[in-house]
């Protein structure tokens, strides 16, 4: 099987128009095809990068299905799904800290920050008042705090579901809809695969940033609180990420994009937006220009895709294959 490998990351990103043999592999994805858009806060801007990949291939999903920063990107890139990319580059590498989190007095004790800078964005983003005005079909992903259940947003009133989907618990304030307390998306949905099938997806292209999307490697935290808090939260996220990945790849095409980023900034630092934008842009774009598809399976970069394995048959070296 000819297949989408790890390739890495050659000269400055460029971003003209590419050949349409380059995009057999996205064509060839079963329809409907949903994109879907991890969390990562200041690492979103690696999918800025991710999507001029996919625009330079004339790529455009049937749904796109959002966590957090990634229903943000999301819904731009669903009311402007042929030029979101170059919109999204200028708008992250302007952001600073101060602009998404800004230092303020609330109401309540609910938050540090409040979202009137979430708010400010939203409103620069030229985007309609109701989800179902979005020219894709669109669902922001948050969660219920009472219940904990997944909220799917697919319709209704567009600022306060991205302002839900975004609501880091503690950073950022909850929001009241529909008679539901929400709260951001990413912590029991980080990279929203199963909404993406929930809806009805034949088949997914994930848009993933961050080192706990990609193999981990084993590591000894310092004995610091710190380190060791940081490496426990890392691996509750890798491990929802790849059960949630697995599930879906046993039924439908399950394209995980890469980035090709290794040296993660700090998670207030916005000064990287450029550095992420430009490798992720081509090291997604040299994916998709090897990807070739067959069938159900885990397609990404870390190894060869692997189909799923039918009734009866050993799935361990297709476990082995994405480094299980």
């Amino acid at each position: 099987m000819t297949v989408g490998r790890r390739q890495g990351a050659g000269a400055s990103a460029h971003f003209g128009s590419s050949g349409g043999d380059s995009a057999a592999g996205l064509h060839a994805l079963p329809r409907p095809v949903a994109v879907v858009v991890g969390a990562g806060g200041v690492l979103g801007a690696a999918h800025v990068g991710v999507g001029y990949a996919l625009e330079q291939r004339g790529f455009v999903p049937d749904m796109i299905i959002g966590t957090s920063v990634g229903a943000l990107n999301g819904a731009i890139a669903a009311a402007h799904p042929d030029r979101a990319a170059p919109w999204l580059d200028h708008v992250w590498t302007q952001l600073r800290r101060r602009e998404v989190y800004p230092l303020g007095c609330l109401s309540s004790r609910a938050s540090i920050f409040t979202d009137r800078g979430l708010r400010r964005l939203i409103a620069r983003a030229e985007l309609p008042s109701r989800i179902e005005q979005l020219t894709v079909p669109f669902t922001a992903v948050a969660m219920d705090l009472v219940s904990g259940a997944p909220a799917l947003l697919d319709h209704g009133d567009l600022e306060s579901a991205l302002l839900a989907s975004a609501a880091i618990p503690g950073m950022l304030p909850p929001v009241d809809r529909a008679g539901r307390t929400l709260v951001d998306g990413g912590v029991v949905a980080y990279v929203p695969v199963l909404a993406a099938r929930q809806a009805g997806a034949a088949s997914v292209v994930v848009v993933a940033t961050g080192p706990e999307s990609a193999p981990l490697r084993p590591v000894n935290p310092r004995r610091r609180a710190g380190a060791i808090a940081a490496r426990a939260g890392l691996l509750l996220l890798h491990h929802q990420i790849e059960r949630d990945l697995r599930e879906v790849s046993q039924h439908i095409p399950t394209v995980v994009l890469p980035t090709g980023i290794e040296a993660w900034p700090a998670p207030w630092d916005f000064g990287h937006s450029q550095r992420m934008i430009s490798t992720a842009s081509r090291t997604a774009g040299r994916f998709l220009d090897g990807l070739r598809i067959d069938g159900p399976g885990l397609y990404r970069a870390d190894d060869t895709a692997v189909p799923s394995a039918g009734p009866g048959e050993a799935s361990t070296s297709s476990e082995r294959r994405v480094g299980l």
